[in-house]
């Protein structure tokens, strides 16, 4: 895994528009920095080429980003978008940072390439501050085209066989998903992690053919059939599950 995500030819970017409407419920939550106040600490973990950060700190102004992924071929790239970029890993304590330190966390697909979700999810929870934001994006298994195509007997977009090529579905790129999810168990996973769930939205895909596009956007009204889906949670304050405690995992970018 570690080498198919330092393949330059491997993507590491994922569509602008998902990644304006992530960082707006983002900027709506955290609101401006006032005058004399100290502004959030937001990382964007998995942060690939550095291309949501750049478009979150259009919307996020006067925030500090810190860009994080485990990617040297990632990180080279981001550094001339984001100010901050550092290394870091999805397993307990692989982020370089202290417990309960960071405002927010853009997980912008992220969570359909890890091995080990659980982990990841510890370890975001850890290094959120309790009432933390987490703004989570992932493809939707059950998108309204993959509905038709499991009926038609074809594999669903997003869905992968193989790391060497696509098999039984269409595309032809080769992205790395391990794991996609439906809302209704994205809900539950995210709940299950310690978190409470705020909004679940759901944002268009831009590999969807040209002629399907304003059809994509229109079912952006429904979450559960929309192409990604769009968490926002915080950080549980009480009893909650654990932190830590898993291993594997990745910290590719989209």
């Amino acid at each position: 895994m570690r080498d198919f995500y330092e393949d330059p030819a491997v993507p590491v970017a994922s569509g602008e528009e998902r990644s304006l409407r992530q960082a707006r419920l983002l900027g709506r939550a955290l609101g401006p920095v006032r005058p004399g106040g100290v502004p959030a600490t937001v990382l964007d973990v998995g942060c690939g080429d550095g291309s949501a950060a750049a478009a979150a700190a259009r919307v996020l102004a006067g925030h500090r980003i810190v860009g994080v992924d485990w990617s040297q071929d990632a990180l080279r790239r981001a550094a001339p978008r984001v100010p901050y970029v550092v290394r870091g890993e999805l397993t307990d304590g692989g982020l370089p940072f202290g417990t309960a330190t960071a405002d927010a966390v853009l997980f912008s697909e992220v969570i359909e390439h890890l091995v080990d979700p659980d982990a990841a999810l510890d370890e975001l929870r850890r290094v959120l501050r309790p009432g933390g934001h987490l703004m989570l994006s992932t493809p939707n298994l059950a998108a309204w085209y993959n509905r038709g195509l499991v009926l038609a007997g074809v594999q669903p977009v997003f869905s992968e066989v193989s790391l060497r090529r696509i098999h039984g579905r269409p595309g032809s790129q080769v992205v790395g998903h391990l794991r996609l999810y439906t809302a209704r168990a994205l809900k539950e996973f995210v709940a299950a992690s310690g978190f409470e769930v705020v909004s679940v939205t759901g944002a268009p895909f831009h590999g969807v053919p040209r002629p399907l596009r304003p059809l994509d956007r229109a079912a952006c009204q429904w979450p559960a059939i929309a192409s990604i889906l769009l968490i926002h949670a915080r950080r549980a304050t009480g009893a909650g599950a654990g932190t830590g405690g898993g291993a594997g995992g990745t910290g590719a970018g989209p």
